[in-house]
């Protein structure tokens, strides 16, 4: 069994996404959100001298961290970026469609939450920043102080189905009019205020930060961006491995892979075998979710689905 080196950040569904890799030792392989390492470490434990692994983060934090901790290892290479970004690194080091396996574990990593002055969670006080790359772009604080009413709302409603988005938009204009919405706890209390419903087990607010950590980081974007560059980077044969943690990322991922596992589209009644619909992709085993046990020591993972699929060409 393959042990991450810090379980203050292990991976959710860690044994279960290095295994789907499907590592040989001389393969190249991609990392495409490294966050504190666990499964880059992982992977290049499986890795022999030969193989290679390209890691990618947005975070600065991530990415000087791999470097400290894994900067000696001639086979490992970091990249500050989103992975939608992918066929860029990959044609700088002539590893497009030679790549054996590719790794997205998705949405805001631990350490992320665990510190409040990036300002992504609700549960302690911290500048409302949510930038995942929060050295450029735009903070949340400032989106909710220039946002208009109405796309306030479409943010609600598409990246965090939240139904009260219309209430919390309203809450959320009046507010700033009397002072600048700028910490999370500000923004916490004021949607707190607005949603007149509860859920068992759920604060609030976070439907409502999760879309705008969603928005602020173009997460959607970047997922369809690398899922369909996967096609390009991959070799036949390849792994694509993706670990999603709410229901839209799963919705993009499904919908990719079924798409292109059908192949190409012909018009009804068109004559047509399978091998002719080109198929790129197959799926591999079943959809894997966290065991109750992963879900009782971290919480998190009860969201959490894992899909695999294969290139075929």
């Amino acid at each position: 069994m393959i042990v991450p080196e810090s379980a203050e950040h292990r991976p959710v569904l860690f044994q279960e996404a290095v295994a789907a890799l499907n590592i040989a030792p001389g393969d190249r392989c991609v990392d495409g959100t490294f966050g504190r390492g666990g499964h880059s470490g992982a992977i290049l434990g499986l890795l022999g001298r030969q193989g290679a692994l390209l890691a990618i983060d947005k975070d600065p934090d991530a990415v000087a961290f791999g470097r400290e901790r894994f900067g000696a290892d001639p086979r490992f290479h970091i990249e500050q970026g989103s992975f939608g970004m992918l066929k860029r690194f990959t044609d700088h080091r002539a590893w497009t469609g030679a790549v054996n396996s590719l790794l997205l574990d998705l949405g805001v990593s631990s350490p992320q939450l665990d510190r409040p002055e990036r300002g992504f969670s609700f549960m302690e006080e911290g500048p409302l920043d949510m930038r995942m790359d929060n050295s450029t772009g735009m903070t949340a604080a400032r989106w909710l102080t220039e946002a208009e009413a109405g796309e306030i709302i479409r943010v609600l409603k598409a990246y965090g189905e939240e139904r009260f988005a219309r209430r919390i938009a309203t809450a959320i204009l009046t507010a700033r009019e009397r002072e600048p919405i700028d910490t999370t706890a500000r923004l916490a209390e004021i949607i707190t205020a607005a949603v007149p419903v509860r859920e068992k087990g759920r604060h609030p607010a976070t439907r409502s930060f999760q879309a705008i950590r969603i928005h602020i980081n173009r997460e959607l974007e970047d997922l369809r961006d690398g899922l369909d560059q996967a096609l390009e980077v991959l070799t036949i044969g390849g792994r694509l491995v993706v670990i999603s943690f709410h229901s839209l990322e799963d919705r993009i991922v499904k919908r990719f892979i079924r798409d292109h596992r059908r192949g190409d589209r012909f018009p009804p009644g068109v004559p047509v075998t399978q091998t002719q619909l080109c198929p790129r992709l197959k799926g591999i085993g079943k959809v894997l979710r966290s065991s109750p046990e992963e879900v009782r020591e971290n919480p998190r993972a009860r969201s959490a689905v894992l899909r695999v699929a294969e290139r075929l060409a």
